[in-house]
């Protein structure tokens, strides 16, 4: 089977990754607004080429798929530009800068078949994999509700940074993380049809959140208490996941949020202290060769990738009716 080959559209920090994720595909172009970034990534990767101008980039014939990680105001259009070329596109989260920029995707792929994947990468994370995996088993019971927190304390010059001005970011740490944590609630309980929360900036000096609460409720009475924030002094990762049976608990994402860690706490008969059944994962973080290696699945398989766009916007969904809600109750 002929290697599947990739340009990488934004050569920042996650292109980075994206482009060293799988010996499976070869690079063929590294491509940025940044000539010297997109020269010293290439330089990296054999036989890649370099170039500033996207649009070419997406179009070349050697081009089968792309990966796009670039700045939030840029990646649907590339994205869209990407599909209506028949290449199959892998856009990082959060796919837009609101839910309505997804619709040139999904139109430009509809048309040329091209498959288009969400980079909610989280999900491919180690702890992630067997949580669910224990999860499918059904060894949780029936679900009642999760609970996730998730932050950093940003660095000096935050609030000068594009993340700070809606314009290129969508929004503040409710499209940052918060978008994460909204995913995977999404990922075990299904889909919410009651949102209520709070958006505030308590400390940066910016015209976004830089802390988001919220409570997400399924049709079927199960809860989601969400906490994004961009206060949290020691970075901090945590999600719990509780059903009749037992409790998942994922803490940490390796480096400065600490070693990924899972806990499966399964309550026995007579009640009292569970079961417990702790995994550690101290090793370098595989999720991105994990998430890559699935997506070269779908395009060999013509399947349709999980997380695609349809989630993107149900996510999207959730975070635009809480800036509705949060810009109505500032204006009281």
């Amino acid at each position: 089977m002929e290697m599947i080959r990739a340009a990488v559209v934004g050569c920042g920090l996650i292109g980075d990754k994206r482009a060293k994720a799988s010996k499976d595909l070869q690079i063929v172009v590294c491509c940025d607004v940044d000539e010297g970034r997109a020269r010293r990534l290439a330089a990296q990767l054999p036989d890649a080429e370099s170039s500033t101008d996207w649009r070419a980039t997406v179009e070349r014939k050697d081009v089968d798929l792309v990966f796009v990680a670039t700045v939030h105001d840029m990646l649907a259009p590339i994205a869209a530009g990407a599909a209506a070329a028949a290449k199959h596109v892998l856009i990082e989260k959060p796919a837009a800068r609101c839910g309505a920029e997804l619709a040139v995707v999904r139109e430009a792929a509809a048309k040329t078949g091209a498959l288009v994947r969400i980079g909610f990468n989280h999900r491919y994370h180690r702890a992630f994999r067997k949580a669910r995996e224990i999860f499918d088993a059904g060894a949780l019971g029936e679900l009642m509700f999760i609970r996730g927190r998730y932050g950093h304390g940003g660095r000096p010059g935050y609030d000068q940074e594009w993340r700070a001005i809606p314009e290129k970011s969508g929004g503040g740490e409710l499209v940052d993380q918060g978008m994460h944590l909204v995913d995977l609630a999404r990922w075990f309980l299904g889909d919410f049809n009651q949102v209520k929360s709070f958006t505030e900036t308590y400390f940066w000096d910016m015209p976004v959140e830089d802390n988001a609460f919220l409570l997400l409720r399924t049709p079927g009475g199960q809860v989601a208490s969400l906490h994004a924030t961009w206060t949290e002094w020691r970075n901090l990762f945590s999600f719990e996941i509780y059903g009749r049976n037992g409790k998942l608990e994922i803490t940490g994402l390796g480096g400065s949020y600490g070693t990924e860690r899972l806990a499966f706490y399964r309550m026995l008969p007579e009640m009292g202290p569970p079961e417990t059944t702790i995994w550690e994962y101290p090793m370098a973080d595989d999720s991105w060769q994990e998430e890559v290696a699935e997506f070269i699945a779908d395009i060999r398989l013509n399947r349709r990738p999980d997380p695609g766009l349809a989630d993107a916007e149900a996510v999207w969904g959730i975070v635009e009716t809480i800036y509705r809600e949060s810009r109505r109750d500032h204006r009281r």
